[in-house]
């Protein structure tokens, strides 16, 4: 990985918004992830959070705002709803340093877990075979699962599988991971092993974002919570502020519901 001060953000986001037609679903937010920072997106559902994780990774294109990676601005051409990025090169660099993890997997079917692992660094970033292979191996026997490098996705439970996606961002040597929902379609014993996974990445000092339903790993993984409502923050804070000193009305009835919920 390439050298990164202790002081500057591996991620910023300023002042950003994002639009589908007429509906404004991101409506300026602030975010910064510093290198080793666990940050949790939470909020109800359409609140924004998906969305903005995705546009962090340029998957979609926002209207308005900055993004940096380490310092660096993406590059824009066009304004409002025609801007996309200027520079496709500097796209394929940051998105393969921001490696994304889904809520539905998106392991290849006719892929072993093995080969669905070393598929990315082999065709995007060119890496030796060998080598590859080596730092896949590691990373799924990381996540649990060395033993199913031979089998395919339809031979793994949903939990087995979503730590092979875990293990398929790690093997591209990112500066950060980002993970959209990662346990919410589990069930809740397998959702506890990629919890699990999770919990450890953050004790290696990994640098994370994660849009999340699960308040207990967002309370005992993160270094700063993020409440979304209507795409505006509406409160942020460490978890102990979060969760334990909660100030808004809106994000106190939210916490309510999530615990009704459980």
């Amino acid at each position: 990985m390439d050298a990164l001060t202790d002081d500057t953000p591996v991620l910023e986001i300023r002042g950003l918004h994002k639009s589908y037609g007429d509906l404004e679903v991101i409506k300026g937010v602030d975010i910064t992830a510093k290198r080793g920072d666990v940050v949790s997106l939470i909020g109800s559902s359409g609140s924004g959070k998906s969305t903005l994780l995705r546009c962090c990774n340029l998957l979609e294109d926002s209207q308005q705002g900055e993004i940096l990676f380490k310092g660096e601005p993406i590059s824009w051409r066009g304004t409002g709803a025609s801007r996309i990025p200027a520079d496709p090169k500097q796209v394929l660099r940051i998105r393969t340093n921001l490696s994304m993890v889904f809520q539905q997997f998106n392991l290849w079917s006719h892929m072993t877990i093995l080969q669905n692992v070393m598929e990315a660094p082999l065709t995007v970033l060119k890496r030796d075979r060998a080598e590859v292979e080596a730092s896949a191996r590691k990373y799924l026997d990381q996540v649990g699962i060395g033993d199913k490098c031979d089998n395919f996705p339809a031979q793994l439970s949903g939990g087995q599988q979503q730590r092979a996606a875990i293990a398929r961002a790690l093997c591209m040597e990112p500066q950060a991971l980002l993970f959209d929902e990662p346990t919410s379609a589990l069930d809740p014993e397998l959702e506890q092993e990629v919890v699990k996974v999770i919990k450890d990445l953050a004790s290696e000092g990994r640098t994370m974002l994660i849009v999340t339903h699960d308040m207990r790993m967002a309370a005992d993984v993160s270094d700063h919570v993020v409440f979304l409502h209507k795409g505006l923050v509406e409160e942020e804070g460490c978890p102990d502020e979060i969760f334990g000193n909660t100030r808004s009305e809106r994000l106190r009835a939210f916490l309510s519901s999530t615990r009704q919920a459980q």
